[in-house]
């Protein structure tokens, strides 16, 4: 395995980012082949994009989820995104270069390019989805020639901030979006009512209890995504706070280590798999 930092080629300057570039940061964990066993072989990839309510980047979410996925046998890639002063959309123009990054060097990096999937976890399930619903919009119209250079195959969302309305995680959209914002951001970051026909299919998780992030954020995301058609896995645990992570006592106190949750994992990396 190569461990690689990489150069996301996105034009700051143009973002007017008010942290330094430096505080952004793209990590691959490229998985490499060999004679012995495995000549020729092309892998998926995850881009995972850590929670942290749009106000930093958290490491529960960041590294151990790569290595759980890499263990799987998948390539992973970890997206420190920028996060408040910054507003919406850098984190998304950041993502979107991140996941044409991913897709330009497929080839040199072993990765089957309809296997890129984009995986967020409560405010980085939100830039995930985002992603999801806006690839082809005009909010992205600069990054790339092709709005398919940057369109996730698929999305893992897990406890995921999803709407701006009644069932909102308010600090991660006043952050996204600043303290005085207006009505009509909130419905642009609302992305339940964005989804279309054109969203990517999708892998949703959440815990009922979660009482930072409700379970209806992952459900009114859902219901949108059945209605347009796209294939869905949605799974609801019946116990667990928010930001379990893996679920693990790898990243969580033993009183936060819940078996039943974190068979999550195996059911995203089957979802991956049968990706066509």
């Amino acid at each position: 395995m190569i461990i690689k930092q990489i150069n996301l080629n996105v034009a700051y300057d143009k973002l007017k980012l008010d942290a330094p570039e430096e505080a952004v940061s793209f990590t691959g964990y490229i998985l490499q082949n060999t004679a012995e066993y495995c000549a020729d072989r092309t892998r998926p990839a995850v881009i995972i994009c850590p929670g942290g309510g749009y106000r930093f980047t958290s490491d529960r979410e960041a590294t151990p989820i790569a290595l759980g996925f890499i263990a799987k046998g998948i390539t992973c890639f970890v997206l420190r995104y920028s996060v408040a002063p910054n507003r919406f959309p850098t984190s998304l123009l950041e993502l979107a270069s991140a996941v044409k990054m991913v897709r330009d060097n497929a080839q040199e990096w072993n990765i089957a390019p309809n296997q890129i999937v984009v995986c967020g976890f409560s405010a980085g399930g939100h830039l995930a989805a985002s992603l999801g619903v806006f690839w082809n919009s005009h909010i992205l119209a600069d990054v790339a020639t092709s709005a398919e250079e940057f369109k996730p195959n698929a999305l893992i969302l897990c406890y995921p901030v999803i709407t701006a309305g009644d069932k909102a995680h308010n600090g991660s959209i006043q952050n996204l979006l600043g303290e005085e914002h207006l009505e009509e951001q909130r419905d642009l970051v609302s992305l339940e009512k964005h989804v279309t026909a054109d969203l990517p299919p999708t892998f949703l998780w959440h815990t009922y209890k979660d009482q930072a992030v409700p379970v209806e954020n992952a459900l009114l995301f859902a219901n949108e995504a059945t209605a347009h058609r796209i294939p869905l896995e949605l799974h609801i645990y019946p116990n667990g706070g928010h930001g379990l992570s893996l679920a693990t006592d790898l990243v969580n106190k033993s009183v936060e280590n819940i078996p039943t949750v974190a068979s999550w994992l195996c059911f995203a990396v089957t979802f991956i798999k049968n990706l066509k």
